[in-house]
C-alpha cells in the first residue's frame, strides 16, 4: 500500500473518493442548505471527482505493461490530468471549489514536492481566492482546518492525512455555529461535508486503512444556539461554463459578474477556467463570457423550477433512455417517447449522468441505449447504480445512434420486458452502421494514411475508405454496405453537412441499389457530417 502521494496513490485516492461519494451523495444532497437549497451538492460532488477519476485512469492506459514501460505514468503528469479532469467536469458551486482544492494540491505534487501539508496549503489558498466573497462555515472553512491540521501534524503521508481528515471533521462540526442558514436547519455545512469524505479516501489510499474518525454528520445544532438571520431570496438562475480566456480577460469578466449575482467561484488557469455564478440575468452573463474569451459546456439552471414542488408522478411500467450525439436526434428520440442524454464531441456522459437520466424517466422498467461502444463502461456502471436503487435496467449496447434509432422503433411496451429487449437488441444488432468524418491529422488506419483534411469513411467503427469529397466517400460506403443486402437506409445529417447531401445520397441509393428505402434525419450538432445506417 502506497506511503507517499504518488502516482498509484492518486489513482486509489480518485477511486476511493469516488466510491465514497457514490454511497455519501443522497446524505449530502439532503443537507444542502447553502448557498442554495437545491439538494444537489453531493451529486454535483460526485460528477467532478468522477471525470477527475475518468482523467486519471486515461493517463494510465496510455502507458502499457512491460516491457515496453512499468504501467505506471509519472506522478505528474497523473495529478495534472486529475485536476484537469475536475476542472471540465466541475459541477456547482461545491463541484467548482473541490476542482480549485485538487488543482491547488497538483502543483505542489506535480512539482515534485512530496510534502502533503504544503499541497493541503496550497489548496486551501486557491480555494479561498477562487471565490469572490469567501464565508465562513462553508468547504473554506474545512479545508482551511484541514491544512492547518496537516502543517501541525508531521510523520508520515499517512500521519499528515490522519491529522488533515481529523482537523476538517472538527471544522465540519462547527459550521452550524458559524452560518445561520445551517443552524436553523440544524446541519452541516454539504460542501464541507462532502470533503471530509474526500479526504477520508485520501488516508485509506495513503495507509490502507479507513479514518479513524467516522465521517457521519453530527447531531443537528438546536436552532436557539445559532445567530438570528432573516431569510433572504437569491438570484433566478445558475450559470456555469468552461471558457478559454486570458488572465486580464478573466479579471474583467471576475470584476462584472460579480457586479451581476453573488456565488460566483472561478477556477483554473492556463487558458483554461471553469466560471460558476448565479444571477437574476443569465443572458448577461453568458454575454459577459463571449466578450471574455469562449465559453462552452454552458449550463443554465432555474433554481424556482429545480425547486418547485411538483405533484406526485405516477410511476409508469418502461421507459427508455438514449445517448445521442444531436440536438436533431434527441427531438426525434423524445417524440418516440424516450428520456435522452445529449453528448458533444469530447463531452461524453459520466455514469452518474445516466444514472440521473434513469431516474429521471421514472418507471419501474428501463432500457438504455448508450448508442456509443466508447460508453459501454460508463453505461455498465449506471446500469449497476441504478439496479442498486430498485430499478430493472437493460443494457443493450448500441454502438451508434442509428442502432438506437432502430431498437426504438420496435420498443412496444405493452410486451414482456424480456421480450421487448429481445426485439430491441435483435432490431439494433440487425442495423450496421457508418460515418462520414474529417481527419484532423496524419495518421494511420485500416484504409491506409490520411492526411488532415481528409473525409474518412467508417464502416463498424473501422475506416475503410479514404477520400477527398463527402458525397463521393459517402456513395462509396454506402455501396459497401448494401453490397451485403439491405432494406432500408438511414442517414443523419449534421447541421455542417453541405446542402444537397441528402438529396444526393437518397438519388444514388434509388439508383444503384433498387427496393432500398431511404429515411432522412437531421440531427442538428453532432461532431461528423453524417451517420448511416443500413437495416
Amino acid at each position: 500500500m502506497p506511503q507517499t502521494l504518488d502516482a498509484v496513490a492518486v489513482r486509489g485516492w480518485c477511486a476511493l473518493a469516488l466510491d465514497a461519494l457514490g454511497r455519501d451523495r443522497e446524505a449530502i444532497d439532503a443537507i444542502n442548505v447553502y448557498p442554495v437549497a437545491d439538494g444537489d451538492t453531493g451529486t454535483n460532488l460526485y460528477l467532478t471527482m468522477e471525470s477527475a477519476a475518468q482523467a486519471v485512469e486515461a493517463v494510465f492506459a496510455a502507458y502499457p505493461e512491460p516491457p515496453v514501460y512499468d504501467g505506471v505514468p509519472p506522478t505528474a503528469d497523473v495529478v495534472r490530468a486529475m485536476a484537469h479532469g475536475a476542472l471540465i467536469g466541475a459541477r456547482g458551486n461545491s463541484g467548482t471549489i473541490l476542482a480549485q482544492l485538487l488543482r491547488g494540491m497538483a502543483e505542489v505534487v506535480a512539482a515534485g514536492d512530496g510534502d502533503l501539508a504544503k499541497a493541503l496549503g496550497r489548496a486551501a489558498a486557491a480555494a479561498y481566492l477562487a471565490v469572490a466573497h469567501p464565508v465562513e462555515g462553508t468547504v473554506l472553512t474545512v479545508a482551511t482546518a484541514a491544512a492547518k491540521a496537516a502543517e501541525n501534524a508531521g510523520g508520515t503521508p499517512a500521519a499528515v492525512a490522519q491529522a488533515a481528515y481529523a482537523g476538517a471533521r472538527a471544522a465540519l462540526d462547527a459550521t452550524p455555529s458559524q452560518l445561520a442558514a445551517l443552524g436553523r436547519a440544524g446541519v452541516v455545512d454539504a460542501g464541507g461535508r462532502g470533503l471530509v469524505t474526500v479526504l477520508g479516501a485520501l488516508v485509506q489510499a495513503l495507509s490502507g486503512e479507513a479514518p479513524m474518525v467516522r465521517g457521519e454528520a453530527p447531531v443537528p445544532v438546536p436552532a436557539q444556539d445559532c445567530p438570528a438571520e432573516p431569510a433572504a431570496t437569491g438570484p433566478a438562475f445558475e450559470v456555469i461554463h468552461l471558457l478559454e480566456a486570458d488572465d486580464a480577460a478573466v479579471d474583467r469578466l471576475r470584476a462584472r459578474l460579480d457586479r451581476l449575482g453573488d456565488s460566483l467561484v472561478i477556477v483554473g488557469g492556463d487558458g483554461l477556467w471553469n466560471v460558476h455564478v448565479h444571477v437574476d440575468d443569465a443572458g448577461a452573463a453568458v454575454e459577459a463570457a463571449v466578450e471574455a474569451g469562449r465559453p462552452y459546456r454552458i449550463r443554465i439552471t432555474h433554481f424556482a423550477q429545480q425547486a418547485a414542488v411538483e405533484p406526485p408522478r405516477e410511476q409508469v411500467q418502461r421507459a427508455v433512455v438514449a445517448v445521442v450525439p444531436g440536438e436533431g436526434l434527441a427531438a426525434l428520440c423524445a417524440e418516440a417517447g424516450a428520456t435522452t442524454v445529449l453528448t458533444r464531441p469530447g463531452e461524453a456522459p459520466a455514469s452518474g449522468e445516466l444514472v440521473e437520466a434513469i431516474r429521471r424517466a421514472h418507471a419501474r422498467e428501463v432500457v438504455l441505449l448508450p448508442n456509443d461502444a466508447e460508453l459501454r463502461h460508463t453505461a455498465a456502471a449506471a446500469v449497476e447504480q441504478a439496479r442498486a436503487e430498485g430499478i430493472r435496467v437493460a443494457l443493450i449496447p448500441t454502438r451508434a445512434a442509428v442502432q438506437g434509432l432502430a431498437a426504438l422503433a420496435v420498443h412496444a411496451p405493452e410486451r414482456r420486458f424480456d421480450e421487448d429487449v429481445v426485439a430491441m437488441t435483435s432490431a439494433a444488432g440487425a442495423t450496421r452502421h457508418a460515418e462520414l468524418a474529417v481527419a484532423e491529422r496524419q495518421s494511420w488506419t485500416m484504409a491506409g494514411v490520411c492526411q488532415a483534411g481528409d473525409v474518412l469513411g467508417l464502416i463498424d467503427g473501422d475506416v475503410v475508405v479514404i477520400g477527398q469529397d463527402l458525397a463521393a466517400t459517402a456513395r462509396t460506403v454506402l455501396d459497401r454496405m448494401l453490397a451485403a443486402g439491405g432494406e432500408l437506409v438511414t442517414l443523419v445529417l449534421s447541421a455542417d453537412a453541405p446542402p444537397g447531401l441528402a438529396a444526393t445520397l437518397e438519388g444514388h441509393v434509388s439508383k444503384a441499389h433498387l427496393a432500398v428505402d431511404t429515411v432522412v434525419y437531421e440531427g442538428g450538432h453532432q461532431g461528423v457530417p453524417l451517420f448511416i445506417g443500413v437495416e
